[in-house]
């Protein structure tokens, strides 16, 4: 006679097991429709498992956090089932989710074509509209590889094959189809409404290049039509955001075969990177941060002993001369410590602040490859702090609100928090990382920051916090980190003399607020899809003339701006004024500025905004000033509200 636990605390005592879909049937019908899976003790089960003692159980409806991924998982074994209806031949391999959606990998005797997945996507709609039940059910491991041998699925067969002997495995099955899945899957293929397939691709079994080549259908799911419409929507919004495509039509940068990984900025782009480095380094010389350079090339020997050598080498370029292997830095930390090290510190001089616009090379894959966002030559807003134990909250808290300041002055208000504790391959006792988590979640609790947690995803020398931004379309982007490291400084013989006279290691926080300059760059031009605020704006303002009457007071009146701290052109070309307008538009410039034969004898300017708003004719002082003010608003009341 099990006795049930529900969420809210209340209890229900049966006479004999239930299933998951018969508890939800004596809670309301409602919610029995609603069922997709259950929670046992925190387990997720199919709303079929069978409750046979007492536990906490939850019904799984597609408002819980995990609906999405069932959902998503039981979506893929909808395109399975769809595809080898279609073609009985093709065998199925693995269908695992991913972000945003799924993937289910297919041998067949033929590429697969877009026509396929209008097929494919029919005849899913197809099977969801008849519900077929989703049973669940469990065989031994050999017999599971004969059953899967005598259908003709040699993948499937070798994955099973693959599992430890005497195990169960489990199946799941819907009308005369049946796959191998842990499970769990939605109750009927009914509950699968709002789906798409996305795009076809190839990929090697097993991600083994030396094996067949495979046919990798992409699709996403939703818990409704709605959010899939919202989705789709991003998609669309996110391919006219590319930075690589607004890259080109403003002109900010370009990347080419003979520099893999690397970029080549133009005069726009630089101006666009340097604005944000010159805040950057006003931002932290005021928080107390002292900047410094260090070595692109480190002996090797320095990095086995800081354990990036061990962790990290099959990420880092290798030079060698004169008999020495030297690594081009991947990061700054080493050498941040080796500047730590000159000259003995005291705890008087804790906490030092050490930041660096570091240029670091790492050896990424070229198929990884993405733009700005992912590059092999990257500069970071690095920095590390040596502090005592005592002085890590205070740093931590002082950190968390310099980074939501830096955020908010560049347009992103909403931020994540992820904290990333010890992962298998790491440097340091269990003790040691016991101290640093301990350490940490003490700093992000005293800033008073909620965090999610993201289990196996430090640093090999210290658990970290992720901050994760949300962007105008709603796409999150990890950036920032805060790093308690009590590994490198001692491995590398950091030490400072403390209060009563020992010499200890100190502890090192490792910090970025932007991460990668390249990354961050390409986040802003997404985000704000080249309508920079005016403050970051390559081009804040064009002046530009009617007639050539005009000339020499556009140049005067350019000559004016600049001396003002306004970034501006001039445009005294011979074309109509509505064609210029239009063109210096397209361009994103904020300020569009006309000068006409009255705006000259008045020496003022007719103002115009690249959203189309005219803010009237005003003399050349008060229209330098509103450009100033709106620079120094960094675009808190935009002119495109």
């Amino acid at each position: 006679m099990p006795l049930i636990t529900l969420p809210d605390g209340s209890q229900r005592r049966f006479d004999a097991p239930v299933t998951v879909a018969e508890l939800a049937q004596s809670i309301g019908a409602g919610l029995a429709k609603a069922a997709l899976a259950g929670r046992v003790d925190g387990r997720l089960v199919d709303t079929s498992f069978r409750l046979e003692r007492d536990a906490s159980v939850a019904i799984v409806t597609d408002k819980d956090p995990a609906a999405l991924e069932i959902l998503r998982h039981s979506t893929a074994h909808l395109l399975a089932q769809a595809v080898q209806a279609i073609y009985p031949t093709a065998q199925v391999t693995i269908g695992p989710v991913i972000e945003d959606g799924f993937y289910y990998d297919f041998a067949f005797e033929r590429p697969f074509t877009p026509e396929d997945l209008d097929k494919f996507e029919a005849k899913m709609r197809e099977l969801a509209k008849a519900d077929l039940r989703v049973t669940r059910t469990e065989m031994p491991r050999d017999a599971a590889v004969e059953l899967f041998r005598r259908k003709g699925e040699h993948y499937k067969a070798e994955l099973i094959a693959a599992i430890p002997a005497g195990e169960v495995i489990s199946l799941y099955g819907q009308g005369d189809w049946v796959d191998l899945c842990r499970g769990p899957h939605v109750p009927s293929t009914g509950k699968l409404k709002a789906f798409k397939l996305m795009k076809l691709a190839g990929a090697y079994w097993r991600g083994d290049s030396r094996n067949e080549m495979l046919q990798r259908v992409y699709g996403t799911a939703w818990r409704n039509e709605q959010e899939l419409k919202d989705y789709l929507h991003r998609l669309e919004e996110a391919e006219k955001r590319d930075h690589r495509r607004i890259g080109r039509e403003l002109d900010l940068f370009h990347q080419q075969e003979e520099a893999v990984g690397s970029v080549f900025w133009h005069p726009h782009g630089w101006t666009l990177w340097r604005e944000v480095e010159r805040y950057m380094r006003v931002r932290l010389e005021a928080a107390g941060y002292q900047e410094v350079k260090s070595p692109q090339l480190l002996d090797r020997t320095l990095w086995e002993k800081s354990g990036h050598w061990e962790n990290y080498r099959e990420h880092m370029f290798i030079a060698e001369s004169e008999n020495r292997v030297l690594a081009v830095k991947p990061m700054n930390c080493p050498g941040h410590i080796q500047i730590f090290r000159q000259g003995m510190k005291s705890y008087r001089d804790l906490p030092l602040r050490l930041a660096e616009f570091g240029a670091c090379h790492r050896n990424e894959p070229s198929g990884a490859l993405h733009g700005l966002m992912r590059v092999r030559a990257f500069t970071q807003d690095d920095a590390h702090i040596f502090c005592t134990p005592e002085q890590i909250n205070a740093e931590g808290v002082d950190f968390c609100r310099l980074l939501q300041s830096v955020y908010a002055d560049f347009g992103f208000h909403e931020v994540r928090v992820k904290f990333s504790d010890r992962p298998a391959k790491r440097a340091g006792a269990d003790e040691t990382w016991d101290k640093a988590e301990h350490a940490l979640k003490s700093a992000v609790e005293a800033a008073g920051l909620e965090y999610t947690l993201n289990p196996g995803e430090g640093a090999f020398y210290g658990p970290k916090l992720e901050f994760v931004l949300r962007d105008a379309i709603g796409r999150d982007w990890q950036c920032g980190t805060f790093q308690v490291d009590f590994v490198l400084p001692e491995r590398l013989g950091a030490e400072y003399v403390a209060e009563d006279g020992s010499r200890r290691p100190p502890v090192m926080l490792h910090r970025a607020i932007l991460g990668s300059f390249e990354r961050f760059l390409a986040i802003l031009i997404e985000n704000y899809a080249g309508r920079f605020p005016p403050w970051l704006a390559p081009t804040q303002a064009v002046v530009m003339s009617i007639t050539d009457r005009q000339a020499d007071f556009v140049r005067k009146a350019a000559e004016f701006l600049k001396n003002q701290g306004v970034r501006v052109e001039t445009d005294l070309r011979n074309e109509k004024v509505g064609f210029k307008i239009r063109e210096h538009t397209l361009k994103r410039v904020p300020y569009l500025l006309v000068a006409g034969d009255r705006e000259t004898e008045s020496q003022s300017l007719a103002v115009r905004t690249r959203a189309g708003k005219d803010l009237g004719v005003s003399p050349l002082a008060e229209v330098a000033a509103r450009i100033q003010a709106d620079i120094a608003g960094r675009g808190r009341h935009s002119l495109e509200d």
